[in-house]
């Protein structure tokens, strides 16, 4: 049977619609012997006797026809992204005119590619781990400038290099272990748990932080579940206006405008916000405004930030005290709108609040940590004190991705789950005096999880599902 990811692939790699130019790529190993059929130079050159890496003026021709004017780039492998000999025909970005070179390509011999599939091909070929492959696909969709730029530290091989050291270190107390037991003669394990035990917290403890940042990661790749809360008419929906630009959110004097949930996504500073405008929290017997209040209640329970807005111009009653009490248990920002007018609510009224609200909430827990600005949605004030208050809430107002590495992978964060798990077997089984080929089962099983991170132990079913998610041409 042929190998569905053999020959010689093609696909559009630019978008599909007009634009300047447009890129048809071509990767494998009969890629020169096919543009040869379809390209003609000024010189009548072949392009397959031409040098690695240039660049050539000319034509894609369909027998005879002259479909565009192109630069056609020669790469021959392994020194490609691939590994394998590539070729990228740059011609005029029209969609149709690019879907003809394309089928042209294909008629002179080669196969339209699977989703995916230049970016596998390079992970076959050990030009990038499974983790630095995700990291393509992360990059492609990165919504922000974290996200981007985790993605880069990925794609260089960030995860990588951690995995690896970890996995190294497991595999030569193995193979310590293997060889005792094979050779009990020579090799001696008297007291091997008690000079394995360190070494093996030490281990855990590195997948545990790697762990630890599987909250930010899932942030800086998903973004921020935002909810906006607040009483009726306390001006949540000109926030929201506010923060995307637009008139997204109808905005009147009547309160109760706003009964179904508004989302919006925010960028904010480099941080992704997810943003839910809500209902006003209130009392009410209309039952469409009871739906959106208990929705709004529903959706904050289950909220990564909550911005609770208060009206500073009219003194707190029961619906703000209760909006407030939602803000103890979680990272939250309140604030004081309508600061333009006079303001008979301050910072104080607003602590003693929130103590009022949850009165058994630890009193050597400061309510600094709730952070209180005064803002005017009307007039934008207290905006840009606001982007960097919830930068500082999620990020300590910076990230670095030199030497910290951020899990934003869910299989990923799986597998050092699996890994870490099988680390505390072995520790349990040194404290219970077990034989030493018990630690060898479990060091084993935390050596093949962290495997699968980085593809050298993953399966081809978990590979082709990985890569069938890539965009076409990528």
């Amino acid at each position: 049977m042929n190998d569905p990811y053999s020959g010689t692939i093609a696909a559009i790699s630019t978008g599909m619609s007009n634009s300047g130019i447009g890129i048809v790529r071509m990767t494998g190993p009969d890629s020169f012997a096919i543009i040869d059929k379809v390209y003609r130079g000024a010189r009548e050159k072949k392009l397959s006797s031409q040098d690695s890496h240039t660049i050539h003026y000319g034509y894609i021709c369909d027998q005879g026809e002259v479909i565009d004017q192109v630069l056609v780039m020669l790469m021959r492998g392994p020194h490609t992204y691939t590994g394998e000999d590539t070729v990228e025909v740059n011609c005029h970005g029209g969609v149709y005119v690019v879907k003809r070179v394309l089928e042209t390509i294909l008629a002179a011999g080669a196969r339209p590619a699977q989703p995916g599939e230049f970016t596998k091909r390079a992970f076959l070929n050990g030009k990038l781990d499974l983790s630095q492959a995700e990291a393509v696909g992360d990059l492609i969709a990165s919504q922000n400038e974290y996200a981007r730029q985790s993605s880069v530290s990925q794609l260089r091989g960030s995860v990588k290099k951690k995995i690896s050291e970890i996995r190294n270190k497991i595999i030569y107390q193995t193979a310590f272990i293997e060889s005792a037991l094979d050779d009990p003669e020579h090799i001696s394990v008297d007291h091997y748990g008690e000079e394995l035990l360190p070494i093996i917290e030490e281990l855990s403890g590195e997948i545990r932080h790697l762990l630890s940042t599987c909250q930010d990661g899932r942030i800086i790749k998903e973004g921020i579940q935002t909810v906006i809360l607040g009483k009726p008419n306390v001006g949540k929906s000109s926030l929201l206006n506010v923060l995307t630009g637009q008139e997204r959110a109808i905005v009147t004097n009547i309160a109760g405008t706003t009964r179904d949930i508004l989302e919006e996504h925010i960028n904010l500073g480099g941080i992704s916000l997810n943003v839910l405008d809500t209902a006003g929290i209130r009392k009410t017997e209309d039952v469409v405004e009871k739906i959106g209040v208990d929705k709004a209640r529903e959706y904050a329970s289950r909220a990564d930030l909550i911005i609770a807005v208060i009206d500073a111009s009219t003194p707190l009653d029961e619906n703000d005290l209760e909006i407030l009490g939602m803000t103890c248990d979680k990272p939250s920002v309140i604030l004081l709108n309508k600061s333009d007018l006079e303001m008979v609510v301050t910072e104080k009224d607003v602590e003693n609040a929130i103590f009022e609200a949850n009165p058994a909430r630890n009193e050597n827990v400061s309510t600094s940590k709730t952070p209180v600005i005064e803002i005017s949605a009307k007039e934008l004030l207290g905006i840009d004190e606001f982007e960097s208050i919830i930068k500082n809430l999620f990020f300590a107002g910076n990230l670095s991705f030199n030497d910290e590495i951020y899990i934003t992978n869910l299989r990923q964060k799986t597998a050092l789950e699996d890994a870490y798990h099988s680390l505390l077997k072995v520790k349990e089984s040194i404290e219970n005096g077990m034989p030493e080929d018990f630690y060898s089962i479990d060091l084993m099983a935390a050596y093949e999880s962290l495997g699968s991170i980085t593809g050298e132990t993953a399966g081809e079913d978990l590979v082709n599902e990985i890569f069938s998610k890539f965009c076409m041409g990528k």
